[in-house]
């Protein structure tokens, strides 16, 4: 089957390997042929990749295997579990990450778009403060449409620390206008500390506030997190291990003769 010859010219099609396919008759027949097709489709992957890699400027993040799931007093694991099959992308649903500040949502919100991306598709991840101040520096209409466009056809955009900040009607308009373009079409995910009762004060007196929170609720997976700092349970930890570290080297000290 792998050396079937016309499954091998679907995939120099594909390819676009417009040379081979010329002289396809001359070396339909060739034991390297396959190989030779394998070894290109491998290298265009992994540049696809690490170019998707680049653009979604993920950043460094802890694993969802080493995620701490005791750590919250409350979690569905199940869910976001679940949401690592990217079977919500299927019907283009929203995956909103709830709970205060330093709990984890940004390292779930980064595995779910790393899963994404290993599974070929295109993904950005930005803070909520980098993206719209970004939309909203634009001087030209052109320039705006074109990123906005940007930003909408990845099919996963992740949108970090919605409520940290507090923003203009300007940035309220900007987020509502690309929450539409992507709405029912492609999957958005929101990491956020507030309630979407609580947004009206994140987007002070901007009218769009309540449809903006309309579409993204609407057939959205809502993950609500509570629970204290992962970093001060890791500060806590690291303080713990250097003073069982002096208290070992302390006791290993001997007493100088008289």
């Amino acid at each position: 089957m792998m050396n079937n010859p016309d499954i091998l010219l679907n995939r120099a099609k594909a390819l676009r390997l417009n040379g081979l396919i010329t002289h396809w008759d001359e070396i339909a027949g060739a034991d390297w042929l396959a190989a030779v097709l394998q070894w290109e489709e491998e290298e265009r992957s992994d540049r696809s990749m690490r170019r998707r890699m680049r653009a979604a400027r993920l950043g460094h993040f802890k694993q969802l295997s080493d995620y701490d799931w005791h750590w919250p007093r409350r979690i569905d694991r199940a869910a976001v579990e679940d949401l690592m099959t990217l079977s919500f992308m299927n019907d283009a649903a929203n995956i909103v990450f709830i709970g205060p500040n330093r709990v984890g949502k940004s390292t779930l919100a980064r595995n779910v778009a790393h899963q994404a991306l290993i599974c070929g598709h295109t993904v950005l991840f930005r803070t909520a403060s980098e993206m719209l101040g970004e939309l909203a520096a634009l001087d030209s209409d052109a320039a705006l449409r074109r990123r906005l466009h940007h930003y909408a056809a990845a099919d996963v955009l992740a949108i970090d620390e919605v409520g940290y900040l507090s923003y203009s009607n300007r940035h309220a308009d900007l987020l509502f206008e690309l929450i539409s373009r992507r709405y029912e079409k492609r999957s958005t995910i929101i990491t956020t500390n507030r309630p979407f009762a609580d947004w009206s004060e994140v987007f002070p007196n901007a009218a769009c506030v309540v449809s903006l929170v309309d579409r993204l609720m609407h057939r959205s997976e809502v993950i609500s997190i509570e629970g204290d700092s992962y970093r001060f349970k890791e500060a806590a930890e690291r303080s713990k291990a250097q003073r069982e570290k002096r208290t070992n080297r302390s006791s290993g000290e001997k007493v100088p003769a008289a």
